[in-house]
């Protein structure tokens, strides 16, 4: 195709000592700016809503090849602190992962302090609930489903994976998650973290924050029944973890770890990968970046799961 756009632009500049160059040349400018993107184009929806009445806060997007059937599937899980965020908010990640095969579905839930934390949990089952029962429609598995997050999704998502009484409550068997990716998240042990934070602000001499994580997950028993830590057993069905952190990002990691250790205990396949020379907003806007660390390991995480072979 190239090849014939190429000869008709020469073909174009010979003739334009007889005709008006702009004439000639116009008409082969507007074939190259539109033949490749059209061959490539995702189909997009934006704003399906997961739950009813209908509002802002309980919609996705979804992104999709422009063809193919039986697609594996990401719901991601923005960050932003269960308080702000959204999930228009992804970068490059659509591109990336819709390039590679899949259909990735952002979602949007509801946020602390007008909904409790056990509420939002519910909200992104349910959205995982829509995703299952209608992803066929666009070419996608709903037995292929990967959860993934950032920070505050990091938690979400892990938590789906880890009890699963979430997501069956949406009608989603447990098999049909392949995976699971969770991004710099620092409350796979609510307990712990919070622990951790207040030590920090004593030795400081630190005031406590006015929406802390105590405030946002209540006491002690539902910082427990919150972590994911606290779900892991063997012969549970819980799907390959693959966490990414910063790696010289003190709280996360430490969570990481403490995730990858349950895990690794219960039998659960899981990697630990730390982000070099990167920080908490970049390792996520970097994700799907062409040469970015992180995103080949990802790739390389959910190749190993489909059994594709490294891009």
């Amino acid at each position: 195709m190239y090849q014939r756009l190429r000869c008709c632009i020469m073909s174009s500049i010979e003739m334009a000592v007889q005709m008006n160059r702009l004439s000639i040349l116009l008409p082969c400018a507007l074939l190259l700016s539109s033949a490749a993107p059209a061959q490539t184009a995702p189909r997009v929806e934006y704003d399906i809503a997961y739950a009813e009445p209908r509002n802002e806060r309980q919609l996705l997007d979804l992104y999709a090849p422009p063809t193919g059937s039986n697609l594996p599937v990401v719901v991601w899980m923005h960050g932003g602190g269960w308080v702000t965020g959204g999930k228009n908010a992804v970068g490059r990640k659509p591109a990336a992962f819709v390039e590679n095969g899949f259909i990735f579905v952002p979602v949007n839930y509801r946020f602390v302090p007008h909904v409790t934390m056990d509420v939002i949990v519910r909200d992104v089952a349910r959205a995982v609930g829509w995703v299952h029962a209608n992803v066929a429609r666009y070419g996608g598995d709903p037995g292929q489903i990967f959860l993934m997050g950032h920070s505050a999704g990091a938690q979400l998502a892990a938590l789906l994976c880890t009890d699963s009484r979430y997501i069956e409550a949406a009608g989603v068997p447990r098999t049909s998650i392949k995976g699971c990716v969770p991004v710099d998240g620092d409350t796979y042990d609510v307990p712990l973290q919070v622990a951790t934070a207040t030590a920090r602000r004593r030795n400081l001499k630190q005031p406590p924050p006015k929406m802390g994580h105590p405030e946002k997950f209540g006491g002690l028993e539902r910082q427990r029944e919150l972590s994911a830590v606290n779900h892991v057993a063997p012969n549970r069905g819980i799907p390959p973890f693959l966490l990414l952190h910063v790696a010289d990002q003190t709280d996360t990691t430490a969570q990481a770890y403490r995730l990858w250790a349950a895990l690794d205990q219960a039998g659960v396949p899981a990697t630990l990968f730390g982000a070099e020379a990167t920080n908490h907003e970049k390792l996520d806007a970097d994700l799907g970046l062409a040469g970015d660390p992180a995103t080949q390991a990802l790739f390389d995480f959910t190749g190993k799961i489909l059994r594709r072979p490294k891009p």
